[in-house]
């Protein structure tokens, strides 16, 4: 396969502050980011997302089904991926029937009557505390065998989330909020249909942009099938980890944008490792790695990146290969001609 990318002349992406800035600045992210998703871009990954069972759970709009793959998502922050999938193994995970069981029984505690009164919960599983200790010894909260509180707060967030908000409905509120967005005249959809998403959802305790990211765009893009105009979307949801975050540190590509911040909330503010990856995605033509792809695959870049970095893909530029301390000396690395080897520490 022969990989191409487009002229280097930067063209208007959507919504993002980077537009304008150097264009050799620019040209350089292309390039690496590029070589990056020749070397680990997954070219079936529009496979690999796609879920039949989910299909079918969106067809007879089963909530409860999209709770259980959120939870289960939402599991992975914190820690690595083994470590919460080894635990979910071993004990299991919440689901919405364990939680709506619960909640029938009309537990005494005020925090648990609606989704916004769950503001501030504060449940802790080491030190049984919460904001309600009057109330703990019936909370059904304890009795989930979770890591750690701060997922128990989640799931009984999101469920109240999926009750009151989206009035038991999830896939309904889905089509509705991507709808109300396609119809805003004079505005780009797929920006607009991304945040009808993610702003509200992002008010759920305890998940952030990036975990909505990754799980909401699982979802959109495995659902394609029963979904087909939830694609356009789910294609351009990005979760910026660290692992992210410091490949653009490390190659000078935010700092020759004149977009270096540490990681965390400015990954997603204009300018920075999100607005940086679409800009880039705009720049190559994703349907070179496969004719079935969208012309535009944001997430595609992301994870081609990702699993350039990451010890579940090829390893190369993390910090067990790098000694951050210093300029990286992985000559063997194909990008090492090219990198601008920027010392995270």
């Amino acid at each position: 396969m022969q990989c191409t990318v487009r002229g280097m002349r930067v063209v208007k992406a959507e919504n993002c502050s980077i537009v304008g800035r150097d264009t050799a600045a620019v040209a350089h992210a292309v390039r690496l980011i590029h070589q990056v998703c020749c070397f680990a871009g997954s070219f079936d990954l529009l496979e690999e997302f796609s879920d039949q069972g989910l299909c079918a759970a969106i067809e007879r709009r089963d909530s409860g089904a999209l709770f259980d793959r959120l939870m289960h998502d939402f599991s992975f922050q914190g820690v690595s991926d083994q470590i919460a999938a080894n635990y979910m193994a071993r004990h299991g995970q919440v689901t919405w029937r364990s939680v709506r069981k619960n909640l029938a029984k009309r537990p005494s505690c005020p925090k648990l009557q609606t989704y916004w009164a769950f503001h501030a919960c504060r449940y802790e599983k080491t030190s049984g505390t919460c904001a309600e200790p009057d109330h703990i010894a019936t909370c059904p909260l304890p009795t989930h065998r979770l890591r750690n509180g701060h997922l128990n707060q989640i799931a009984y967030s999101l469920f109240l989330f999926i009750r009151d908000v989206a009035e038991n409905d999830l896939i309904g509120w889905f089509d509705d909020r991507l709808g109300q967005a396609n119809d805003e005249a004079g505005l780009d959809p797929v920006p607009q249909a991304r945040n009808a998403l993610i702003e509200p959802m992002r008010n759920i305790y305890g998940v952030s942009d990036k975990v909505l990211a990754m799980a909401l765009s699982g979802i959109l893009i495995g659902a394609a099938d029963a979904r087909p105009r939830w694609l356009k979307v789910g294609v351009q949801l990005i979760a910026v980890d660290t692992l992210v975050h410091n490949f653009l540190h490390r190659t000078g590509i935010l700092r020759r944008l004149k977009a270096s911040h540490p990681y965390g909330p400015g990954c997603y503010l204009p300018g920075g490792c999100a607005d940086i990856i679409r800009l880039v995605a705009e720049r190559i033509d994703a349907r070179q790695f496969n004719r079935s792809f969208p012309k535009v695959f944001p997430r595609f870049v992301q994870l081609a990146i990702w699993r350039y970095c990451s010890q579940q893909g090829l390893g190369i530029c993390n910090g067990n290969r790098v000694d951050d301390r210093h300029r990286c000396q992985n000559s063997h690395c194909r990008l090492y001609g090219i990198c601008d080897r920027i010392r995270l520490k």
